[in-house]
């Protein structure tokens, strides 16, 4: 589960990037797997999800999010829960601050 105390307060401002998702009506099952799913199914899932992450608007603030929240599950902002994974193991201190 997501560590919610490094959420960002619940202002409209904060949150506002959301409702300009291109996955806004697409169905949650595409961006999280479930339980079991495991290498070409997967792969295919997350392929078609980051597919709609490449013609998103918000793309960036969304990536930005699941970083900074350190979001474990399913793809946000065009990486998967692995690749966020090991950005952050990489990069720590600068996905800390934000960058």
């Amino acid at each position: 589960m997501a560590d919610i105390r490094r959420l960002p307060n619940p202002v409209a401002e904060v949150w506002d990037w959301q409702l300009h998702g291109s996955c806004r009506g697409e169905s949650t099952s595409l961006f999280f797997h479930p339980d079991g799913e495991r290498g070409p199914a997967r792969a295919r899932r997350q392929n078609a999800a980051k597919a709609v992450c490449g013609r998103c608007p918000v793309v960036e603030a969304c990536l930005k999010h699941a970083l900074s929240v350190r979001e474990p599950y399913g793809v946000w902002g065009g990486m998967s829960e692995e690749e966020r994974a090991r950005l952050i193991a990489a990069e720590p201190a600068a996905i800390a601050a934000g960058v």
